[in-house]
């Protein structure tokens, strides 16, 4: 152990090698229901070297490395080592926003930078980056990518993998490569640069998309280093409008003519107990605002940059409007319990010091998976029915539903809030998890992000895919050490 210390002394330096007995505690479990697992020790590299210099020595001691970039709490248990005497590698350090090119509307940043950070760096450029619904104030922005978090901006999402291009990994095997057209050139950004080359693309090397290895695998096959994203020009105007219903099924026609149309450059339906605990900032506030809140709403945003913005915002409310009015609906800036600038903000900004997610009870697990708009009511139906068989209330759950890659698909999310030091709530909630989790696969669920039991569900569905997921195991970590036992059968 000593002598193993004193490797990764060599290559972090002292004050990055950490055992201390809370430290290695807070890693070893996190919010989901996880089984919790002791780390070895947590390392911090500062640069790219490091962390080659790290897997390098992984590989000859085969250590399992956990990559974590995001700060806690963690929720999903991919920050929780799968085997003993893991050792963590804590990427929050490595937080630096390289470049802002506001002319290719290009940023490349390290792992452990933040929304919070990165948007008012942008916002100074005169652009900005699309987020996930309400991220953690200190989510990695490369970690929400490259787990394929839905963005808000769907109707301009061309791929899943949108905003990120290029990147710099260090796979499994110790071996170091740009990813995109990063790789077509100098394994140097300033030279690069120099060539006017601004990593966009993201195919290559060649013809080959290496980002594909990494994107939605948990850290399992390498740690990117840094990545480039493709930003959107700052809106002069920004508006939220809010279209009411009774079910989720109103809404459905009403979305996808919105989608056809490519108008607005947001989109989301969620039901009330989702909208008030956005909101909501305490438990009481909560309450109140599902006592006022309709049964469910499609949140629509409409923005307008440098480009005649009053006019493409004016002509795009009234198309919407017509269209809500065509599907027996009303386009409204406000409604009982909130306005359409309330749900924009709370929206688009990072949540506080306390994820917004814990606010109602303290605690809370989700449910969800990739299926399509015009199939979401029958999982919605199967959820309230298996909530009544465990005995949790139906109005507690929230539901999110996020088109994404241009409303070819959505996420499909169930956030059930508990109370943690509630034993039977807790029992509760983790069986309704358990069992609503193999029943939406059944329904025809896809859990493209495969988390904690969700990797043996999907993937014994499909014993091909698994047998070409361990093949790219095997050829980009031949000895099993990144994040061990993630993406497996259980």
């Amino acid at each position: 152990m000593e002598s193993m210390k004193q490797k990764l002394v060599g290559i972090v330096g002292a004050k990055n090698v950490l055992d201390s007995q809370e430290i290695l505690e807070s890693f070893s479990k996190d919010q989901s229901f996880a089984v919790p697992m002791m780390p070895l020790l947590v390392v911090k590299p500062e640069n790219a070297a490091q962390v080659q210099e790290l897997v390098k020595w992984a590989n000859e001691t085969k250590t399992p490395l956990v990559p974590v970039s995001s700060g806690a709490p963690h929720f999903k248990g991919d920050t929780v080592p799968s085997v003993p005497e893991s050792v963590i590698v804590d990427l929050s350090g490595m937080n630096k926003i390289i470049s802002i090119n506001r002319q290719q509307r290009m940023v490349v940043i390290e792992p452990g930078v933040t929304y919070e950070q990165l948007q008012p760096a942008l916002a100074k450029e005169g652009m900005t980056l699309s987020t996930s619904l309400r991220p953690k104030a200190n989510k990695s922005v490369v970690t929400s990518v490259l787990e394929v978090e839905p963005r808000l901006n769907c109707l301009h999402q061309f791929n899943y993998t949108e905003p990120i291009r290029c990147t710099e990994v260090t796979y499994g095997d110790g071996n170091q490569i740009f990813t995109g057209e990063a790789g077509n050139g100098a394994k140097d950004l300033e030279k690069q640069w120099e060539q006017e080359k601004w990593q966009v693309h993201s195919n290559g090397p060649q013809m080959v998309d290496m980002l594909r290895v990494v994107i939605q695998a948990q850290g399992s096959m390498g740690i990117v280093t840094w990545a480039s994203f493709k930003c959107e020009l700052l809106p002069t105007i920004k508006k939220m409008y809010i279209v009411p219903a009774k079910k989720s099924t109103d809404l459905e026609d009403f979305a996808y003519k919105v989608i056809w149309s490519r108008f607005g450059d947001k989109l989301y339906m969620m039901n009330r107990a989702y909208l008030a605990n956005l909101l909501g900032e305490s438990s009481d506030k909560i309450a109140d605002l599902k006592e006022e809140l309709p049964n469910w709403v499609a949140a629509v945003g409409i923005s307008g940059d440098i480009m005649l913005p009053e006019m493409k915002v004016s002509g795009q409310e009234k198309d919407i409007a017509e269209i809500a009015k065509l599907a027996g609906l009303k386009f409204l800036s406000a409604i009982p319990g909130a306005t359409g600038e309330e749900v924009l903000s709370k929206s688009i900004n990072p949540s506080g010091e306390k994820y917004w997610k814990q606010t109602k009870k303290g605690a809370f697990q989700d449910i969800f998976f990739i299926t399509t708009l015009d199939k979401t009511s029958k999982f919605i139906d199967a959820m309230y029915e298996l909530a009544i068989e465990a005995g949790y209330p139906t109005e507690d759950i929230g539901i999110y539903i996020q088109p994404q890659h241009m409303g070819t698909s959505v996420h499909l999310e169930f956030n059930l809030p508990y109370d943690p030091d509630n034993t039977k709530e807790v029992k509760k909630v983790k069986g309704l998890y358990e069992k609503a989790s193999r029943e939406m696969s059944k329904l025809g669920g896809y859990y493209a992000r495969p988390y904690d039991i969700w990797a043996g569900i999907q993937l014994n569905k499909d014993a091909q895919s698994y047998e070409i997921l361990k093949k790219m195991k095997n050829i980009f970590d031949p000895n099993n050490i990144m994040n061990t036992g993630k993406l497996t059968l259980k």
